[in-house]
Parts: C-alpha cells; structure tokens; sequence
C-alpha cells in the first residue's frame, strides 16, 4: 500500500507543486485547504490522479481525514497582500491550525514537516541568515500577523516534538517564485511581471537598495523533499543565497519580458526587511541539497504562466 500524505494548504502555490512532487515520490496524497487563498486552479490537473483527494475544510477547527503517514502543513496565507487582509485569519492557522495539524500527526505516530519562514528573521542584524539566528521581528507591527504567527508555528510543533515525541521538521522558505503565484498577491516577482507584461511602470519602493534572495519553486520543493526523509528536527533555510537589490530584480524582469515599462518609486512600508539572503550551509551539509536555477533562468520558465495569467486578468476585467 502507498504511504499516505496530507498536505494543508495543498491548493496554494507551493503546496500544490508538493502535492505534485509526493506523487512522484509516490505517495497517496491527501490535500485540505479552505480555499481563503488557495485556488483549485492550482490543482485541477491532479483531480485525474487516483493517488490523489481534496477535501475543503477549515483546519482551524479540529479535523481528521484518517490514517496518515505523513503531515505537511503547509496552510497559512503568505503574500503581503492577503495576510495584511486575513490577519486574524493568519495568527488562527499559525496556531490553531498547526495544533491541530500536529494533533492528526500525534494520533497516527505520522512524521511531520511545517513551512515555516524567512520572515521569522524580521528586518535582520545578521546577515546572511543562520538558523540559530533568533531574529529582530516588530511583535505589533502591520506584518506581524504573519511574522509571530509563524515564530509561533515554529514554537508549537517544537512543543509536539519534546512533549508528545511527535517526528517533527522545521523549513523556513525565502522568497520562492514561479508558476502558481497568485498575479495580484503583492510579492516581488508577481508584481515585477504583471506590471512589465501590462506595460506599467514598476513600482520599487524606497530607493530599490533592498535585497532579497529567490528561489525557483522547483528548488525549493526538491528541498522540502529532502529535509523530509532526514531525521534532523531544528528548522533548516532552504532558499537562494544569490542575493540581489530590488532594483536590480525589476530591470531584470523589464529585460526578460522584453517591456517597455519604466521604474516608478514610492515609500517603503512599514517594517519591509532591509536584507533577506539565506545561509545554507546547514542544508548543503545535511540534505546535500544546493539550489540550481539562477534567477533569470526562472523568470524565463515562470514567463508563460504570467503571461497567460495577465492574460486571464485583462479579459476578466473586459
């Protein structure tokens, strides 16, 4: 008999391309999602697979979809634009959520891994990034929502971990990019693209001298894999340390699409990090895992989802 996965948040954009990647593992994969951010575009290709089940359902609330050998909880909104919406939402599933996803672990003796993330750094003093950083993070801030709600989800499946021997994995995701996004979720890339293939100008904020490190999505699923076969319980960075200013990404972007558009200035939000640029070392050292695809590389691949997406959005509008 396969082994069976859940994945919460297996309708959004990475944990859809998780789902797709257990399948290929060989899992039979079971995908809940309330769908508050997650679209079932995203998983529409997989209904035909007989290994794998969707179920729409609110984890915020106890559940239970049976006996499973693994636990991804990948569930919690995750753009600027959506989390300073769904705040309460946010701080629900980063707790109440992830309780509740560890419980189904517990009761089954299932192994578990949790998408945690860059954020939990805040606007960093070290730089690049450690996991045995602990991080200089605004606790009241507009973005803290997402950012303690996540320093939480670490803090829970911890707890499960010591207290109840739960098999936990901790992941903490920089800045992935690709197919899947949603156009209007506020993130870099999204933006960058939708705006350069509508021929607007891009917006930068501040004076663009802010960095940020991308990770092609299929990168970062092939780490996800990895830190879940391993026995290794503290968080682990899987990102891109190539690291590059805000600026520097919209003129790349501007290349690729072959736009037209102009670079446009506006404030920089509130608490926006300064500097994001994981080190890796630890998952080099453990997981053998390095990332492959620079990043002009995977905005060539991602150009035909966006462009079709923008597509989508001009004709919806019409």
């Amino acid at each position: 008999m396969k082994p069976r996965a859940l994945v919460t948040g297996g309708a959004g954009f990475l944990g859809s391309h998780l789902c797709d990647a257990l399948i290929y593992e060989g899992y039979s994969v079971i995908a809940v999602d309330n769908l508050l951010t997650g679209r079932m575009s995203n998983i529409d290709h997989l209904r035909r697979e007989g290994n794998f089940e969707f179920q729409q359902l609110d984890i915020n609330r106890p559940f239970d979809v049976g006996e499973v050998n693994y636990v991804f909880h990948f569930a919690s909104p995750a753009s600027p634009v959506d989390y300073m919406i769904h705040g309460i939402e946010t701080l629900k599933v980063g707790s109440l959520g992830t309780m509740h996803a560890l419980e189904v672990a517990h009761k089954y003796h299932a192994k578990y891994l949790v998408s945690s993330t860059s954020e939990c750094y805040g606007d960093p003093l070290e730089h690049p990034q450690k996991e045995t950083y602990w991080g200089n993070v605004n606790s009241i801030g507009p973005r803290s929502v997402y950012d303690e709600a996540k320093r939480f989800t670490e803090a829970m499946t911890m707890a499960y971990h010591r207290y109840h021997k739960v098999d936990t994995r901790i992941v903490r995701i920089f800045n992935t990019y690709g197919p899947r996004m949603q156009l209007n979720d506020g993130r870099v890339i999204p933006n960058f693209m939708k705006q350069a293939l509508r021929g607007e100008d891009l917006t930068v904020y501040g004076d663009g001298s802010q960095t940020r490190s991308f990770c092609y999505v299929s990168d970062e699923i092939d780490g996800f894999i990895r830190l879940s076969k391993s026995d290794e319980h503290q968080p682990v960075n899987i990102g891109n340390p190539d690291e590059f200013t805000i600026l520097e990404c919209a003129k790349r972007v501007i290349a690729i699409t072959g736009s037209s558009s102009k670079i446009r200035y506006e404030a920089l939000p509130q608490d926006d990090p300064k500097q994001r640029r994981p080190d890796i070392t630890k998952a080099g050292t453990l997981l053998g895992w390095q990332p492959k695809v620079k990043l002009d590389e995977g905005l060539r691949m991602s150009l035909d989802y966006f462009r079709q997406a923008v597509g989508k959005d001009v004709a919806a509008r019409a």
